[in-house]
């Protein structure tokens, strides 16, 4: 760890030739992480990720420095170096800092990484078992169980000097069907910002793990999804993987600061339906993409994106919102140490509405059940998106047919918030891995059961 002492001398070097603001993160993180493939443990790893990062402001420009030689004289050379990059000019920094720890509203009971190995290969055997007796279609089973335990530091010129410590574990389980001449398969990925008391709380494995295996042995039996135009009812969970992507990314400073979003400039317009309010909440108590400070060191927020179709915020680090003039929002991060942060989503999720999930159903004479989406890309500057249903039905005379495989989803981030025209009462959420500039970091996405009106379905 590092102390007040180490800290502030490297940011008064930070800031030695012209520099306005200095920033030091410090990470050290051990992760963990044992797979099984059918029923036999595939790998065990451990890795220790331990250096400092050390970032300068001139105006609207910044440089960031890495290293993992976090010794006294290590954070001198890093500094030195940013401020090299910063200007040439030569000027005395005087940096006071009060050292604090972050309130924790996230508690940890049992630390991962005191688990016996043997107790998570069991737990991920009987994984395994579960998927491979859901069907007899299951021809093989992946499953990973990954857990970290995290302490970062953030100290700045402005005399911050907190700590965190962050503690996660996720289940990841694949299954593969067959029948011989094609396979399917089926994921099931749960995790929190949590110890093992995941497992004895909100996640039971071998449920997954069934969930996982049935959603491929189902798509085995799945026609072709004919295309065209059409209403979609989209599940809640993992559904709301289009708002994070299509949406989500288009209302971060990284992309707004830079005019590269069909969002820039709107805020106070309606650019959704009445029925939409979406929100980024990073305080949500254990959950997935919840910390207790952001990677800035500020304290993590429940951000009110869209309300009522308006949008009300952006997502905004520190530096984007120098170029936007716009103070940040706890919405900072980043993957480790060897990135620079910028702003990101937490948990993003469109909040619960009033209409009947039935109802939804039985108003669609013909048009597609999204029960659980699949990956998909997106252009923020135009929210141009194309996602896959993992498992999707056709809706017949207001009733869930036929299963149907193949099928995407096309269009506009803006135009799709437009028609969404139902909102189920029940929100949940799912968890994921997010890629930006700043890494890849965990994210969950959420929504209730919601109805497009109209929606491009790609397919056969």
């Amino acid at each position: 760890m590092l102390t007040n002492s180490m800290a502030a001398p490297a940011l008064c070097a930070a800031l030695g030739t012209g520099g306005d603001f200095a920033e030091i993160f410090y990470q050290d993180k051990t992760g963990q992480s044992v797979s099984l493939r059918d029923g036999r443990i595939e790998s065990a790893l451990t890795q220790r990720i331990r250096g400092a990062g050390v970032r300068v402001f001139k105006e609207l420009s910044c440089v960031y420095v890495y290293t993992n030689d976090v010794s006294a004289e290590g954070l001198l050379r890093a500094a030195r170096r940013a401020a090299d990059a910063v200007g040439s000019i030569s000027r005395e920094a005087a940096v006071e800092l009060t050292g604090s720890r972050a309130a924790n509203i996230h508690p940890v009971r049992a630390l991962p990484l005191d688990i016996s190995g043997a107790r998570k290969a069991k737990l991920l055997k009987d994984a395994c078992a579960a998927a491979k007796g859901a069907s007899a279609r299951i021809a093989h089973v992946q499953a990973a169980l990954s857990c970290s335990q995290e302490e970062v530091q953030i100290f700045n010129s402005e005399g911050l000097s907190v700590g965190d410590c962050r503690v996660r574990t996720r289940l990841a389980v694949s299954a593969i069907a067959s029948d011989g001449r094609e396979n399917q398969t089926g994921f099931s990925g749960p995790g929190a910002l949590m110890g093992w008391e995941l497992f004895e709380e909100r996640v039971d494995p071998e449920a997954a793990a069934r969930e996982a295996a049935l959603r491929a042995a189902t798509m085995l039996t799945a026609k072709p999804c004919p295309a065209g135009v059409m209403p979609v009812v989209m599940d809640g969970g993992f559904g709301g993987v289009i708002f994070h992507e299509a949406c989500g990314h288009s209302l971060e400073a990284t992309s707004v600061a830079l005019g590269n979003s069909e969002f820039c400039g709107r805020l106070g317009q309606r650019i959704a339906s009445p029925r939409v309010t979406a929100v980024d909440d990073g305080t949500i108590p254990n959950e997935w993409g919840s910390l207790n400070i952001d990677d800035e060191g500020m304290p993590t927020t429940k951000l009110t994106l869209i309300e009522n179709g308006i949008l009300k915020n952006y997502m905004v680090d520190r530096f984007n919102g120098r170029r936007m003039g716009m103070p940040a929002t706890g919405s900072s991060r980043r993957q480790d140490y060897t990135y620079a942060p910028t702003s990101r989503m937490r948990n993003t999720y469109i909040a619960a509405g009033s209409d009947d999930p039935e109802e939804m159903i039985a108003s669609v004479d013909c048009g597609l059940f999204a029960k659980q989406m699949g990956g998909g890309s997106v252009n923020p500057a135009t929210g141009e998106f194309n996602f896959s249903v993992a498992e999707g039905y056709m809706i017949r005379d207001g009733r869930i047919a036929e299963p149907v495989r193949g099928a995407t989803l096309i269009g506009r981030g803006a135009e799709v918030l437009q028609r969404i025209d139902r909102v189920g009462p029940r929100m949940w959420m799912a968890q994921g891995m997010c890629g930006s500039v700043s890494g890849s970091i965990p994210t969950n996405v959420g929504q209730p059961r919601i109805r497009i009106s109209e929606i491009t379905v790609g397919g056969r």
